[in-house]
């Protein structure tokens, strides 16, 4: 019982100071496949089609609000992608998650993102 007492007074402040450490730095610790894919894509660079530039107009939507929102609070539908085309992986990315507007299809290569075309559902 002692062993354990001791135990818990060093592992209590130890987990608390490694939690606040790691909430300023932005560490993150989803390992779903949805959240992986999402997190890959916002560390690319970001390649848009003529297509997908002209909806991006109409819609009225820019880069920042790509990475920002639509990457955030959006949804791989995995069984309209093709995760493991080559070279690039091609995802169906849903924005909202709950009844979404905006449908993009995308292609996810080694150094960027190539943002192919957006559809207003």
């Amino acid at each position: 019982m002692r062993k354990l007492k001791f135990f818990f007074i060093g592992f209590i402040p130890g987990l608390i100071l490694v939690l606040f450490i790691l909430n300023k730095k932005g560490a993150s610790c989803s390992y779903f496949p949805n959240d992986r894919v999402r997190a890959e894509t916002a560390t690319k660079k970001f390649v848009f089609s003529t297509e997908f530039q002209q909806a991006m107009q109409e819609n009225k939507i820019d880069e920042k609000f790509i990475k920002d929102s639509i990457l955030v609070n959006g949804t791989i539908d995995f069984d309209k992608s093709k995760a493991q085309a080559e070279p690039c992986a091609e995802y169906l990315l849903l924005y909202p998650k709950k009844n979404p507007r905006l449908e993009i299809y995308y292609g996810k290569c080694k150094d960027e993102a190539l943002f192919k075309t957006m559809k207003k559902l």
